[in-house]
């Protein structure tokens, strides 16, 4: 059950991101998102750019820096991703 609401939702987000208002560079972004292809710390790392102990968050909050945590846990730069999301219309529950 919890899967098939993951997936409906997901594909709501995505469906979200072709609409034909959506700008541009706006899609790319939340496409390289739902891909996991943001140059976080975490594939810097796994791609060899950066060392294996340059991984941390740039807000300096001291964890890893994956996209899930910059967009939901992050005490910076969550909070500015719910500002976005409320200036768009999208409400959600947070973690």
């Amino acid at each position: 059950m919890f899967m098939q609401q993951e997936m409906h939702d997901h594909d709501l987000v995505s469906d979200a991101v072709w609409h034909k208002h959506v700008p541009l560079k706006v899609f790319i972004c939340a496409w390289r998102l739902f891909r996991n292809r943001w140059s976080t710390e975490d594939n810097l790392q796994r791609r060899g750019v950066i060392p294996l102990d340059a991984q941390l968050c740039i807000s300096g909050c001291g964890h890893h820096e994956r996209a899930e945590h910059l967009i939901i846990h992050c005490l910076t730069f969550g909070s500015l991703w719910q500002l976005v999301k409320s200036w768009i219309g999208v409400y959600s529950v947070g973690p």
